[in-house]
């Protein structure tokens, strides 16, 4: 890997997205630079200490796995989520989370294949889908290609990316429905917060690379998921929907809060209180736990930002829980397909890497 792709790519994020970069942030991706591969980036910075011997193990045998299962075309397994999109975004960051970038690293293969695959199949208006293996939700598969292709366009010296990636993201844009949110296809009719928060991540993302997003769309769509937030301090599925709070949904929320820079308050204090409720030693179990992944995906993210002494309480459990969920092949199983629950899985572990951008505290 190069380190002066590293250096071009946090110039463009530190150009687009002050609100979002730190320049402890430029070192941690400097850090991972000089050190490609899953063993070596365990190493690197303060990720250390959450990423033992164990972890660095599964995470290796997790990527091989992963790598293992990528079609000719880019997109991985077999199945019915052979071809989407957002499984294609998901294990493309697992394989970022590396420290590996298109076209360098021990995944730079993989990478490209998964930049090709999503390009491919980006519609003229932006709409990244492929309509035979869309799967329940089809913005979700969206949202996810467009936060991995945001990624690698900071980290690569493609210039083929721009152009789609931007129209990918003026979708999103153009789609926001009047409350502020995005439900399961690109149309401003309702919306849910788990496929706005799905959103948020990929404008936060977009932003960071260098692309524009009016402060409007962020704003209205903070405020959205602020209104989802119930008195327990967790969130609701839909404004007018169901009521309940659950863990999966209430960690994405808190995630994208912070990605619009709340850091601190009564929405934060307590809905962290309420995930945190779900800590694995704590011996409560997500209501639906065909959501694991996603819920901890979200969780880990959430208490990264809430600084190390939190981090640490969630993230010990959480990361060993993960572990053991693990198997011998090096994948993880699901009923959506365990090419999707492995790179949640490997996402989670290698967090503290700080190798990902959207990461990044």
């Amino acid at each position: 890997m190069k380190a002066s792709i590293i250096r071009r790519a946090s110039l463009r994020w530190i150009g687009a997205a002050g609100l979002f970069w730190t320049a402890s942030s430029i070192a941690a991706i400097g850090a991972a630079a000089e050190v490609p591969g899953p063993a070596a980036a365990g190493g690197a910075g303060s990720g250390q200490r959450w990423i033992h011997p164990s972890a660095a193990r599964a995470i290796e045998s997790g990527l091989a796995w992963l790598a293992s299962r990528q079609n000719d075309d880019g997109s991985f397994g077999a199945g019915p989520y052979q071809g989407n999109t957002g499984v294609v975004g998901l294990c493309g960051l697992a394989f970022l989370a590396s420290g590996s970038t298109p076209g360098r690293g021990p995944h730079g293969r993989e990478i490209d294949r998964c930049v090709d695959y999503l390009l491919a199949r980006t519609q003229q208006g932006g709409y990244i889908s492929a309509p035979e293996y869309a799967g329940h939700g089809p913005m979700y598969g969206h949202g996810f290609a467009v936060l991995f292709l945001a990624e690698a366009y900071g980290m690569s010296a493609r210039d083929d990316l721009r152009d789609k990636l931007s129209a990918a993201v003026r979708l999103i844009i153009d789609s926001q429905n009047k409350e502020g949110g995005w439900r399961y296809f690109p149309q401003r009719a309702d919306a849910d917060i788990s496929v706005t928060v799905c959103q948020v991540m990929a404008l936060r993302a977009a932003r960071n690379a260098g692309l524009f997003v009016p402060n409007e769309t962020i704003d209205r769509s903070i405020a959205y998921v602020k209104q989802c937030q119930n008195a327990d301090g967790g969130f609701r599925y839909m404004l007018d929907g169901d009521g309940e709070s659950a863990f999966a949904r209430s960690a994405a929320a808190l995630t994208a809060l912070q990605s619009a820079g709340i850091y601190e308050g009564p929405e934060l204090r307590n809905g962290v209180e309420y995930v945190m409720s779900f800590r694995p030693s704590g011996g409560r179990a997500p209501r639906d736990p065909s959501y694991y992944e996603y819920a901890h995906y979200y969780a880990a993210q959430a208490m990264w930002q809430m600084g190390d002494e939190t981090f640490d309480r969630w993230f010990v459990a959480a990361r060993d829980d993960v572990l053991a969920r693990q198997r011998p092949d090096g994948s993880w199983p699901s009923g959506f397909g365990a090419e999707y629950a492995t790179a949640m899985c490997l996402l989670v572990l290698q967090l503290p890497n700080q190798a990902l951008p959207i990461f990044q505290r």
